[in-house]
């Protein structure tokens, strides 16, 4: 297939049509109560451990590097023991965690910050400089589209896309229209030679907190697109060869929509539990602290240097912490090598149903 030419940003087309608009009101709406159900969590900082890594996962499985929880959970405890696929899942939650300090320290997303985040997910794969790049169809081989080819265009089509983010001015309409316009420009651009799917779909999300719809990075996109994988490939082409925007801007604001819902329903099973566990703890144990419970809910697993370190207790004290809380059946005590974990179960399992 030959090369589809990509126009400059902004879309040469009524981004603000009576469809676009209808679903926005829907999309603004499930946002805005995310972000305040967010807020409600006493240490909201603890559902970017969770959160980011079941995104990094389904991330990376919409790429089919496939990864399970257990697998995960243990590895973001232990990297030592981390598979191939844990550890990319791993990069992916580390990609997103610099990005969130790039965009709450500078409120930029350039495009040397996204090719910094592009190297955590793909180290040594840097912005394509020499032609030959074409996108196939896994079955078939078939090729179904070829980016631009030339350094030159990739690095001005970048430029512009720069400003299109950074610059309201550039384009007036609301920021969860332009998300969508953001996405499909990165990802048909495909500035690098690998990573352009799993940073772009992060690029999304950071792209709402630098806008201030959320305040941290809790709203993923990566479980609508799995679910609906076929139509995600379908309207970004339809874009490139049928200047299809009203679809595709429609669709995306859905997944918001849909997603900011499931995440409310996710936020809130780990806001009654945490209520469940502060209560359990504090009414049985002197132990009991903010400090701890944050420790057992930002990671489904756990281990004594954790405790050792956030409580400043000695290894015997965390152990003991840490048995107790097993014995009274809050916690799951499982050996892993040479070392004892502990698993939060409850929080686990709606992580995965989630």
């Amino acid at each position: 297939m030959e090369e589809i030419k990509i126009q400059n940003l902004p879309p040469r087309i009524d981004c603000e049509s009576v469809a676009i608009l209808k679903q926005l009101n829907k999309a603004s709406r499930a946002l805005g109560q995310l972000k305040g159900e967010v807020s409600k969590i006493p240490n909201s900082q603890i559902l970017l451990d969770t959160l980011t890594l079941q995104e990094a996962k389904d991330s990376n499985e919409i790429e089919n590097i496939v990864t399970t929880d257990d697998e995960m959970y243990q590895a973001s405890i232990d990297e030592t023991v981390a598979s191939v696929t844990a550890k990319e899942a791993l990069n992916y939650s580390k990609a997103i965690k610099l990005g969130l300090d790039i965009v709450r320290t500078k409120g930029l997303l350039t495009i040397n910050d996204i090719s910094k985040i592009q190297h955590i997910i793909s180290p040594n794969h840097p912005i394509r400089k020499i032609p030959g790049t074409v996108l196939k169809n896994p079955r078939t081989q078939e090729v179904v589209y070829t980016p631009p080819q030339h350094y030159e265009h990739i690095k001005s089509l970048l430029d512009n896309l720069e400003q299109y983010i950074n610059v309201p001015e550039f384009h007036e309409t609301d920021a969860l229209i332009k998300m969508p316009v953001i996405h499909f420009q990165f990802e048909s651009i495909h500035p690098f030679f690998d990573g352009n799917g799993r940073t772009g779909r992060l690029l999304n999300i950071l792209y709402l907190v630098q806008q201030g719809l959320l305040d941290i990075p809790v709203l993923y996109l990566s479980s609508y697109i799995i679910k609906n994988k076929s139509d995600y490939y379908r309207l970004l082409q339809e874009v490139r060869t049928k200047d299809s925007w009203e679809e595709w801007i429609v669709w995306m604001l859905k997944g918001v929509e849909l997603t900011a819902k499931e995440t409310i329903v996710v936020v809130n099973k780990i806001k009654l539990l945490m209520d469940e566990y502060k209560k359990k703890i504090r009414s049985n144990f002197s132990f009991y602290s903010h400090d701890l419970i944050n420790i057992l809910f930002k990671h489904p697993y756990t281990k004594n240097s954790f405790l050792e370190r956030e409580l400043k207790v000695h290894r015997n004290t965390a152990s003991s912490y840490l048995n107790t809380l097993t014995d009274a059946g809050l916690l799951s005590k499982v050996k892993i090598g040479k070392f004892n974990y502990y698993i939060n179960e409850p929080l686990l399992r709606i992580l995965e149903q989630r």
